[in-house]
């Protein structure tokens, strides 16, 4: 089992997206990237706890690769809008992959590159790419949130 985590906005809809791809064992909805530890949903909404809301997957290598994720993860969101994913502003909303391995932050980048220069976006791709800080759970009634409401998903 590999882990992989991603920010592309409120995590609610990331979460459902990934939790239905074949070879995601499990996923978590929580906070990474900031300078506060255990923050709160609270905290890290206002912007000032430099954490982004994230999605971390827990996945099978040999049923889904980490490119392909990384394919899901970038054609489901707008990687061109710095801290802004549709009604949703702040840095806790921006695009970021955090990378557990330096084989994760190559084929990150590789990816990255080879989306930008497929001319997809007309804007340059703003996703940060950085190696994993502490991952802080969200509180339980964030996790799951869109399946506990019968709901497929949310805006991205």
């Amino acid at each position: 089992m590999e882990k992989a985590t991603f920010g592309a906005g409120c995590f609610w809809g990331v979460e459902e997206l990934f939790r239905q791809l074949p070879g995601v064992k499990d996923t978590a909805v929580g906070y990474m990237g900031g300078e506060k530890d255990n923050p709160t949903y609270e905290e890290v909404c206002s912007d000032r706890t430099g954490h982004a809301e994230v999605v971390q997957i827990s996945f099978d290598p040999n049923e889904v690769k980490y490119s392909e994720l990384l394919h899901v993860f970038w054609e489901n969101h707008n990687p061109t809008t710095k801290n802004r994913q549709g009604p949703d502003i702040g840095s806790q909303y921006r695009s970021a992959v955090f990378t557990h391995s330096p084989h994760q932050e190559e084929v990150a980048r590789q990816v990255k590159e080879e989306l930008q220069k497929s001319g997809k976006y007309k804007s340059p791709i703003v996703t940060e790419i950085t190696p994993a800080a502490p991952f802080y759970r969200a509180e339980e009634y964030h996790q799951r949130y869109l399946h506990k409401r019968g709901m497929g998903s949310c805006h991205l």
